[in-house]
């Protein structure tokens, strides 16, 4: 008996995950619980599991792949199949890689007359002579792509091998590339999983109605005051946009298609380089807790970081944002997106020669209006000259 080993889904909003690493190979025991495998998220790299005490056995997904959730990448089985050489073969790439586009493709319902089944495909869809009627898709399929101005040839197909409507229509919805060719000569490389979803994230900002507010405030004295507390100056930072947020509870809530989140605690997002990529911490009840508590959180999530060991409780569902590009003296200011699930960010930019930063709030005005925006800046502005809320 062979039980399946299937690739985890770590988060809501886990489409894939690339298979990194198998601990093991055909035949070796695993107990349950063991790490088996790694697997590369948008985020981190982390372990998946044996659920069952026995045998590794084949085939096994190919590392390096990018592999659709709930995917099978290869099997435990209750006995010893070390000696079954052809179950040893890798599991072919192209039986499990697709990419987003194809997982996220929209449900599409075709019209009574029409069918999309693998047994609308008829023989006469072989043509050695034109490349085109080789492809194994639907007639609905072919016509739609034909409508939408698509060619066949450069749509993937489905789990079964076929190309369906969902296709067709999922590779309309996807943006069209630059055309490059003109340009100097270039290879294609597969980006990272951090910043492919990092590129998905920030697209889906696109239709946010955001508008921009900026403040200087002179922030010499919130640093020494961080210094003597033995804490980071973005650490008080956060600090001090938390209480303020708390102050306005519009600033922790978020559009939503059914009306707008009130949430009820002030999770601060705070904007961190992990050298692959941007990610963003999440502090939780920011306002709530002491700020010891905060800085000792803080040191686990940043050591997680630099692990490349942290997980999706970690880094989402924070309702405020931060970026502190202070450490950059070059940087005199800079605005930041709006990241879905919150209404505001703010942008940190460097000491000018006046002793004065740039604090730059973007907003999500279905949420924020100016005056509101102006207000947190007032206040924020008066928290950063007196420290005592540090202490």
């Amino acid at each position: 008996m062979k039980i399946e080993i299937t690739m985890p889904a770590l988060s809501d909003t886990m489409q894939t995950g690339r298979l990194t690493r198998w601990n093991k190979v055909v035949g070796d025991a695993v107990k349950k619980g063991e790490a088996i495998a790694e697997v590369e998220t948008d985020k981190a790299i982390l372990d998946v599991e044996a659920f069952n005490d026995g045998f590794l056995a084949g085939p096994l997904a190919a590392v390096d792949t990018d592999i659709p959730v709930h995917q099978v990448i290869g099997y435990i089985s209750d006995h010893n199949e070390a000696v079954r050489t052809a179950e040893s073969a890798p599991m072919p790439a192209s039986v499990v890689q697709e990419t987003a586009a194809i997982t996220s493709a929209p449900t599409v319902t075709p019209p009574p007359h029409a069918t999309t089944t693998a047994n609308a495909v008829h023989s006469d869809d072989h043509h050695p002579d034109d490349p085109a009627k080789t492809i194994m898709a639907s007639p609905y399929a072919r016509a739609l792509a034909h409508d939408l101005g698509l060619d066949i040839q450069s749509i993937k197909a489905g789990a079964d091998g076929y190309i369906h409507a969902t296709q067709v229509i999922a590779a309309a919805l996807v943006p069209r590339d630059a055309d490059l060719h003109m340009g100097p000569p270039y290879t294609i490389e597969k980006p990272s999983m951090l910043r492919d979803a990092v590129a998905r994230n920030m697209s889906a900002t696109l239709h946010t109605p955001t508008f921009l507010i900026s403040s200087r405030f002179a922030i010499k004295q919130l640093h020494e005051a961080a210094k003597n507390t033995g804490i980071s100056l973005t650490l008080a930072l956060t600090r001090a946009c938390a209480l303020t947020v708390g102050e306005d509870p519009w600033f922790n809530h978020a559009w939503t298609r059914q009306g707008i989140a009130r949430r009820h605690r002030v999770d601060m997002g705070i904007a961190v380089d992990s050298g692959g990529g941007l990610i963003t911490p999440v502090l939780r009840d920011a306002a709530g807790r002491s700020i010891k508590e905060l800085a000792e959180d803080w040191r686990i999530l940043l050591n997680k970081v630099k692990k490349g060991r942290i997980s999706p409780e970690d880094y989402q569902g924070a309702s405020f944002y931060l970026s502190n590009l202070g450490i950059f003296p070059e940087v005199e200011r800079f605005n930041a997106i709006v990241p879905t699930g919150a209404s505001a960010i703010l942008a940190i930019a460097a000491a000018g020669q006046d002793g004065l930063t740039d604090f730059t709030l973007s907003c999500d005005h279905r949420v924020i209006f100016g005056a509101d925006a102006a207000r947190f800046l007032q206040r924020l502005g008066k928290r950063l000259e007196d420290c005592s809320w540090l202490i």
